[in-house]
């Protein structure tokens, strides 16, 4: 197949409409149309059903749009990389959110320089949920990203894992009490042990409010604009008189990884995984010893 098919049937895939996926592509919809059927014919497959009114992935068209966007994304990658490759110093890209690192950043680089093969490292800070995209693109080698995410095409190793807390105003009635439930907090789609509607919960406030920063959503918290859920080492980072943390029994922990692309045989990328790896071990001996000590 070739990558022009593979954008072709994502536009039309995307779309499911020739008429808009043509006018995104910057073609006409015949010529699309013609290069769908081959595709089609090639694979000895159908991938859309089509009728007067609609357009419908069929089960195999459902499958080659996951593995097309892996396969364009792993393109446009090479190309980056290519082009990074070339510049006059070589580097490591590491993606994080800001204050998105638990508190590991420093001795995961630190440990890192200490690592055979270590390049420079330069931290691009990412917004909400875009170190995955960074990775798949080329933009970025690695990254420090907090699960859930969209791994595909990824591979990951866990950093930290570390109990979450309500952070809610200070005023809030809530706030008389020690611990919480997820369902005191009535976020939409999280409930008692899942916080799957957490993710589209945060990117609503981040659309409504332009939040770009763990700093600009505690100030939302402190105003009364919104509650939320977040790893318990930003208590520590982030102690705010207009903010009651609280604890959460009921939620699920907060699990910090290093995730990097699938296909990466950058020696330096695994020193950097091996270097966060070390720094985890670390951690979790220490909290045995603490926990043995109570």
């Amino acid at each position: 197949m070739e990558s022009r098919s593979l954008r072709y049937f994502v536009a039309v895939a995307e779309e499911l409409n020739f008429a808009r996926a043509a006018e995104r592509l910057g073609i006409s919809a015949p010529p699309l149309s013609r290069a769908v059927r081959k595709l089609e014919t090639d694979l000895g497959v159908t991938l859309f059903e089509r009728t007067t009114h609609s357009v419908r992935l069929t089960p195999a068209g459902t499958v080659l749009l996951a593995e097309a966007r892996i396969a364009l994304d792993a393109l446009q990658a090479a190309g980056r990389r290519a082009q990074r490759a070339a510049g006059p110093e070589s580097k490591l890209v590491l993606a994080i959110k800001a204050d998105g690192d638990g508190g590991r950043l420093d001795a995961i680089l630190t440990r890192y320089a200490a690592e055979p093969g270590a390049l420079p490292v330069t931290v691009r800070l990412s917004g909400w949920g875009d170190q995955a995209r960074l990775l798949r693109q080329g933009e970025a080698d690695a990254a420090l990203i907090y699960e859930p995410f969209e791994a595909t095409g990824l591979d990951s190793e866990t950093v930290s894992v570390e109990r979450r807390v309500a952070a809610l105003p200070a005023a809030h009635p809530l706030a008389v009490r020690d611990r919480l439930s997820l369902a005191d907090l009535a976020i939409p789609g999280v409930e008692s042990g899942r916080l799957d509607g957490l993710a589209r919960y945060l990117d609503a406030m981040v659309e409504q409010h332009g939040i770009s920063d763990l700093a600009q959503l505690l100030t939302l918290v402190e105003l009364g604009e919104l509650v939320t859920v977040l790893p318990e080492s930003v208590t520590a980072r982030y102690p705010r008189p207009g903010i009651a943390y609280r604890e959460l029994p009921d939620a699920p922990p907060a699990t910090l990884t290093i995730a990097w692309p699938q296909h990466s045989r950058s020696t330096a990328t695994a020193a950097l995984v091996r270097a966060a790896a070390s720094v985890a071990a670390v951690s979790d001996a220490s909290d045995a010893s603490e926990e043995s000590a109570a």
